[in-house]
């Protein structure tokens, strides 16, 4: 039975942790599903998107501190927690995709060049965001590979601190390239600005508050990396380079 619950929970971490990250990249590029509507006036439909982005991000940023992860693997077992994670995660995600609410006000419409100027900028940052993902190397982010360990009585590899490839050019190339999808887009609503906003700010205010953990895990190694190699933007590496 509990290999079965290991099994089955590695393969829903799977299915709805990278399941829902290529529903919201389509939802980003395309706009949204329109699979609700809840009939709102302008303000009540900006609220609820923000409600929405805040939710992610309450329950992102919750789960990934150490703190809270020591409270759950008090209940569940240390190896599941990344799966347990990547599902929770999945669940709120698909959520803000499909309760997301549209204005409908267009504020911006790219056309000609420009429209496929930023729709080849989207398709450029997906590739960007594939070469940091493999950048990662043994980087588990479903959690699949910490069951798997724990089925075979072993455990799971340290991840180390990776400094090559995109990591060479920026600490988080990962939020960088989402940042560049987030905004390429051809089309701006009301809504559209919402949310590009606000998760801009979550990246940034995400992205320091995971400083925080990689120093406490890294230590000096981090801190010179941290010297070397800017957080997100890569102008400094840029300038190099001219």
């Amino acid at each position: 039975m509990g290999r079965f619950i290991a099994h089955a929970l590695s393969v829903t971490a799977l299915m709805i942790g990278g399941g829902s990250l290529i529903v919201f990249g389509i939802f980003i590029f395309r706009g949204p599903f329109y699979i609700v509507d809840l009939e709102l006036n302008q303000a009540g439909i900006l609220a609820v998107d923000a409600g929405l982005s805040l939710l992610f991000f309450i329950q992102h940023s919750w789960m990934i501190r150490q703190t809270t992860r020591q409270k759950i693997i008090q209940i569940l077992p240390p190896a599941y927690y990344n799966a347990f994670y990547a599902v929770s995660s999945g669940l709120v995600l698909l959520a803000v995709v499909g309760l997301w609410q549209t204005s409908g006000d267009v504020l911006f419409s790219a056309s000609g060049l420009l429209y496929w100027l930023l729709r080849a900028l989207f398709l450029l940052a997906v590739g960007g965001f594939i070469w940091s993902r493999r950048s990662l190397g043994h980087f588990d982010p479903f959690g699949t590979k910490s069951v798997r360990a724990y089925l075979r009585h072993k455990k799971p590899a340290a991840m180390p601190l990776t400094i090559k490839g995109a990591y060479q050019w920026m600490r988080h190339p990962l939020y960088f390239f989402a940042l560049i999808m987030i905004w390429a887009s051809p089309h701006l609503t009301a809504d559209r600005l919402l949310l590009n906003l606000l998760w801009t700010v979550w990246i940034f205010l995400g992205a320091h508050l995971e400083e925080k953990d990689l120093i406490n895990s890294f230590g000096d190694q981090y801190r010179k990396y941290q010297d070397r190699v800017p957080m997100i933007l890569p102008l400094k590496n840029f300038k190099r380079l001219l």
